[in-house]
């Protein structure tokens, strides 16, 4: 079976968990932004958590169906037809799944029922945007292949989600270099704006720039996803999904692993705020 893609969306990439350890390779994690919606789709289609799937840009996603299938689609909230989101989704033949406009958030997950079956590379199907790996983003008139449905049925038929937050308050605890910084509790202290220039690999914040202690040169680091690395600037990027391995900036804190679902859902002009981790 495939599915056709009939109008791409704003962005559209095939995504799953990720390829974990090549870093040493320069190779990121990649994967989807946000695992916890990403993981929700795949359950409710019965397929294993790890099975690849869409990630879709703001939404505008329109896909047909060459055969009966079962899809759906969670993450940021947006008009769906047929049926809605967070809940099993049947397609018959030449039937078209349709994504509205996000309202809310950034991220919207397509599942189908037997995953995306798009070649790995390094283990993964995922697209990586910085390193160029994995599949291109979708582009119209692509066909997807689509794998053998697995054995087991999906057990869920309806998995609403809390709303997202309008100004997110996502928790840090300290990088590596917080002491090159004046004042380094400003980071907590001020409320930034997620900038139009934000992708996969990093979200660009702007508000008052966080003054240096120092100045000198700083040797390139490893890097983690959720790194705050502060660039000449003085406003801080947020390290995300396709972020690089290394990075020569200073890491005034990390966003916790846990957090960073909330922060793949930031729209550009959505504010956000940092707090310490208990």
């Amino acid at each position: 079976m495939k599915l056709e893609v009939v109008r791409p969306g704003f962005t559209t990439t095939v995504q799953d968990r990720g390829r974990p350890g090549h870093a040493a390779l320069g190779v990121g994690r990649s994967g989807a932004a946000d695992r916890g919606s990403f993981e929700l789709a795949n359950r409710l289609v019965g397929n294993p958590p790890d099975a690849a799937a869409l990630e879709v840009t703001l939404g505008g996603l329109v896909l047909r169906a060459s055969a009966l299938t079962t899809v759906a689609v969670t993450g940021a909230p947006c008009p769906v037809s047929p049926g809605g989101q967070n809940a099993p989704i049947t397609l018959w033949p030449g039937d078209e799944l349709v994504l509205g406009t996000a309202s809310a958030g950034l991220r919207c997950y397509v599942a189908v029922r037997g995953g995306i079956d798009v070649a790995p590379v390094l283990g993964s199907r995922s697209t990586d945007t910085l390193g160029k790996l994995g599949p291109p983003p979708l582009a119209a008139g692509m066909l997807l292949p689509v794998g053998p449905a697995p054995r087991t049925f999906p057990v869920v038929d309806l998995a609403p989600r809390a709303a997202l937050p309008d100004s997110p308050v996502l928790r840090v605890t300290p990088g590596p270099r917080r002491d090159w910084f004046t004042s380094p509790d400003e980071l907590l202290s001020t409320v930034y704006t997620v900038s139009p220039d934000s992708d996969r690999v990093g979200i660009r914040l702007t508000g008052p720039p966080l003054s240096r202690a120092r100045h000198d040169e700083l040797p390139s680091e490893a890097c983690v996803p959720g790194s705050l690395q502060v660039p000449p600037s003085g406003r801080p990027i947020l390290f995300h999904a396709d972020h690089p391995t290394t990075g020569g900036y200073p890491v005034i804190a990390v966003v916790e692993e846990a957090d960073l679902d909330v922060a793949a859902q930031l729209r550009p002009g959505q504010t956000v705020r940092f707090r310490p981790a208990s």
